[in-house]
C-alpha cells in the first residue's frame, strides 16, 4: 500500500454492496487517517495538504470517499451516519496499521469519536482483515486525534434543531430536503433517514472517553458548526488530554494556508 494511486475496497453485501475509493501512501509510525467532511472528498484542500507533508516526512497516510462521495460507489442520498462509519472502520482495519493519529474534518470529527469508541469496544488485539486487503504488519491502534470544526451530533443539533416548521413538514412528507450550500452551486439533499439514524449515533448527551489526546481547531467565525459547540464538545472530553485553539477569523473550512500550516502543526506534535 506504498504507491497512493488510487484503490478500491469493497464493503457490504448484496444491494448494501459498494466500492470505497482509497488512496494508501506507506511510510513511518505512526500513520495517519483523514475523515472527511459531509460532502467532502479526499481531493480536497486539506486532505490533499495532510498526504503531501506525510509524503515529505515520510509518514504513512491514507485518505477515502465515504459511499456517495468523490470517487467511491453509492448514492449519497443513501448516506448515514451509521453506514459512514462503518465504511470508516473497514478503510481502517484493511489500510492502518501500528499507531494511527486520525484526523476528522466537520462530520469526520464526530466520525473519528465514533471509531475511537467503536475500537476500544473491541477485545484487543483488534482483529485483522481478510487477506488481500492490503493491510500488512501490527494491529492498528489510535494514538491521537486532530479534530478540525469537529460536527458532532450534527444532524440532531446543528440540523434538526435548528430546522424551520415547514423544512421538517417537507422532511416528513418528501423524505428529503434541498439544502443550499455556501460552499457548491448545487444544494445538498439532506434525508430523513440521516437525521433519524444519526440519533442512534449522538454523543454530547455523556462523557466522551477516546483514551488519546486530542487536539481541536475550531473557526470562531464558522457559520456551520458554532465555537461554542466545539467547547461543548471539550467539556464532554474531560479524561483526555484535550487542547482547543480557536481561531477568531477562521471560517469553517479553515483551508487558507495559515490555517493548513496550523493544523499540520497539530498533527506533527503526535
Amino acid at each position: 500500500m506504498s504507491d497512493n494511486s488510487l484503490k478500491f475496497l469493497h464493503i457490504g453485501e448484496a444491494a448494501e454492496r459498494r466500492a470505497i475509493a482509497v488512496r494508501a501512501q506507506g511510510g513511518a509510525a505512526p500513520g495517519l487517517l483523514w475523515l472527511g467532511g459531509y460532502k467532502s472528498d479526499m481531493k480536497g484542500t486539506k486532505a490533499q495538504a495532510l498526504a503531501d507533508w506525510a509524503a515529505r516526512e515520510g509518514r504513512a497516510c491514507v485518505r477515502f470517499d465515504y459511499s456517495g462521495h468523490g470517487e467511491s460507489e453509492g448514492a449519497f442520498t443513501d448516506g448515514t451516519i451509521g453506514r459512514w462509519l462503518d465504511e470508516s472502520l473497514a478503510v481502517f482495519d484493511a489500510y492502518a496499521s501500528g499507531s494511527q493519529i486520525v484526523i476528522g474534518s466537520s462530520m469526520g470529527g464526530w466520525l473519528a469519536l465514533l471509531m475511537v469508541r467503536a475500537l476500544r469496544r473491541r477485545p484487543p488485539p483488534y482483529p485483522l482483515p481478510q487477506a488481500g486487503e492490503g493491510k500488512v504488519g501490527a494491529p492498528a491502534h489510535v494514538a491521537g486525534l486532530v479534530l478540525i470544526a469537529p460536527a458532532v451530533d450534527f444532524t440532531e443539533e446543528l440540523m434538526w434543531k435548528r430546522f424551520t416548521p415547514a423544512i421538517k413538514q417537507e422532511l416528513e412528507t418528501k423524505g428529503v430536503w434541498a439544502r443550499p450550500s455556501e460552499y457548491s452551486s448545487e444544494p445538498y439533499l439532506v434525508t430523513r433517514q440521516l437525521i433519524e439514524e444519526g440519533r442512534n449515533h449522538l454523543l454530547l448527551g455523556g462523557m466522551i472517553e477516546t483514551g488519546c489526546p486530542v487536539r481541536i481547531l475550531q473557526g470562531v467565525e464558522d457559520p456551520d458548526v458554532p465555537w461554542r459547540h466545539a467547547v461543548e464538545l471539550t467539556s464532554r472530553l474531560a479524561c483526555d488530554d484535550v487542547v482547543l485553539t480557536l481561531v477568531k477569523d477562521g471560517d469553517h473550512r479553515l483551508s487558507r494556508p495559515e490555517d493548513i500550516e496550523r493544523f499540520i502543526r497539530a498533527v506533527a506534535e503526535f
